[in-house]
């Protein structure tokens, strides 16, 4: 048997190491808290929600408005944990001008039941530049970090057992914990949850 990093022998030729694909550490905690989230608690139900985003709203909180682009959302929303409000959640979000796409996992709370609210917090991975923000006129938002906050709120209506519709509003900055600057992302939009 060949060691760790050496060739196999196969018909008398010396072959080169089958290597293994590399993941960087940070997609590996990223997929590490996705696989977490995901985990559904025995016998509770669990949503499906699907929406579209205007991408990169220009609003006093960010320093954004340079991407464009629409993101379309898909994710899963577990049932309550325990006697609490707390359910966990997971999303992606792919923009369809090619811009920064991004993924998400983290806990919200609903309160009211035919008209509610919903507050959350999460951690985002994002396919954008991490680097420090320089030029606002390149086309892209430089967010300092691949890993980001992930804040959100939504606004919304059951229309039935199964069905629900809100608006949604998601962040995503580092809160300056990795810089002074911290030009974050506003994503606007609406969201169709179908309970499951």
């Amino acid at each position: 048997m060949a060691e760790p990093g050496v060739g196999r022998l196969a018909g008398g030729r010396l072959t080169a190491p089958k290597s293994a694909p590399r993941i960087v550490p940070p997609v590996r905690v990223a997929l590490f808290m996705l696989a977490l989230a995901a985990l559904p608690a025995p016998a509770v139900a669990g949503e499906l929600f699907g929406g579209l985003y205007v991408h990169d709203v220009d609003t006093p909180i960010t320093a954004s408005g340079i991407e464009g682009g629409v993101d379309f959302q898909l994710g899963w929303r577990g049932g309550r944990i325990g006697h609490t409000p707390l359910q966990p959640y997971v999303f992606g979000a792919l923009n369809s001008a090619g811009k920064t796409s991004y993924a998400a996992a983290g806990l919200s709370a609903k309160f009211g039941r035919r008209v509610y609210i919903r507050p959350g917090v999460g951690i985002a991975i994002h396919n954008g530049s991490a680097k420090n923000f320089n030029d606002p006129d390149n086309g892209k938002i430089d967010f300092g970090s691949r890993v980001l906050f992930e804040p959100e709120l939504g606004i919304g209506a059951q229309l039935s057992d199964r069905l629900g519709v809100e608006a949604s509003w998601v962040h995503m900055s580092h809160a300056q914990l990795f810089g002074r600057q911290n030009p974050g992302i506003d994503n606007i939009g609406v969201r169709l949850n179908v309970t499951f």
